[in-house]
């Protein structure tokens, strides 16, 4: 899996999913974007992640990355996903997780 998150200002970081033999450990490329975003100049407002799955399209988020996402990108971040036959399709986080836990 690969991800690259776009952020307000049009910036761009990368990830990919990094596989641990305890599952729970395992950190998805969704996040591991975020994460590269947030070390590379703090939490600025993601606008858009896009994802790609060389194995399986379309792969939505997980449900830790979309609570990740709507937390640095909110309900409008856009979701750019792989259909199967390569052609993108988009589609807004509000969609994917509606009612997103926030803190105050």
């Amino acid at each position: 899996m690969g991800a690259a998150v776009l952020t307000a200002s049009g910036r761009t970081a990368t990830g990919c999913n990094v596989e641990n033999a305890s599952y729970g450990l395992t950190v998805c490329a969704e996040r591991a974007a975020v994460i590269a975003a947030v070390a590379a100049g703090g939490a600025e407002r993601l606008a858009a992640v896009a994802i790609h799955s060389p194995q399986a399209r379309p792969c939505p988020p997980c449900g830790a990355c979309r609570q990740v996402l709507a937390e640095f990108g909110g309900d409008d971040l856009a979701v750019v996903l792989e259909e199967a036959d390569g052609r993108p399709r988009v589609v807004s986080l509000g969609q994917l997780l509606p009612e997103a836990f926030r803190h105050a």
